[in-house]
């Protein structure tokens, strides 16, 4: 069965969640995610926004109760548009922060550990990661379009730009 093309100049999304990377002393906060979408892949924290939510207001939320600690300063780096074909329309607001506050601690949802940036397990990571996360830490805004079978990447674009004037 042969998959129509996604038309992302019509495209909206029925789901809008959140990453957010604590980057610290070259390590990202990085999660082994228990449950949902992705169960057993290492992402950020993160997930869906709540109604009225903001997606700033949201990626503080999934940090602080997937893995006990509060994002310092987060800005926002990126969104990730994702079709899946089983007819999933995600998108996701990437953010990244330079520290955080609070004890780190295992949940239901999420077994969280610092990861030398050199070290990141992207084969343990969803396909897109690789392709895009790599820009975020060079210092980039990152908008990708990708579409998935499942965990499986199908096509991808990739647009980024160099952001001024802000941390990490």
């Amino acid at each position: 069965m042969a998959i129509a093309p996604t038309d992302w100049t019509t495209w909206t999304p029925a789901v809008r969640a959140t990453l957010l990377f604590v980057w610290k002393d070259g390590a990202l906060l990085m999660i082994r995610k228990k449950r949902g979408l992705g169960a057993g892949k290492i992402n950020g924290p993160g997930g869906k926004l709540d109604p009225g939510e903001t997606p700033l207001q949201a990626a503080v939320r999934e940090v602080e109760e997937e893995v006990g600690v509060t994002p310092i300063a987060p800005v926002e780096r990126g969104r990730l548009r994702f079709q899946f074909v089983d007819g999933l329309r995600l998108q996701v607001h990437v953010f990244t922060a330079s520290d955080c506050v609070g004890t780190l601690r295992e949940t239901d949802e999420a077994l969280p550990m610092w990861v030398p940036q050199d070290a990141i397990p992207y084969d343990e990571m969803w396909a897109d990661d690789r392709v895009w996360l790599p820009c975020v830490l060079a210092g980039e805004w990152v908008e990708l379009r990708a579409v998935f079978d499942g965990d499986d990447m199908l096509e991808h674009h990739l647009e980024t730009r160099p952001i001024t004037g802000a941390g990490r």
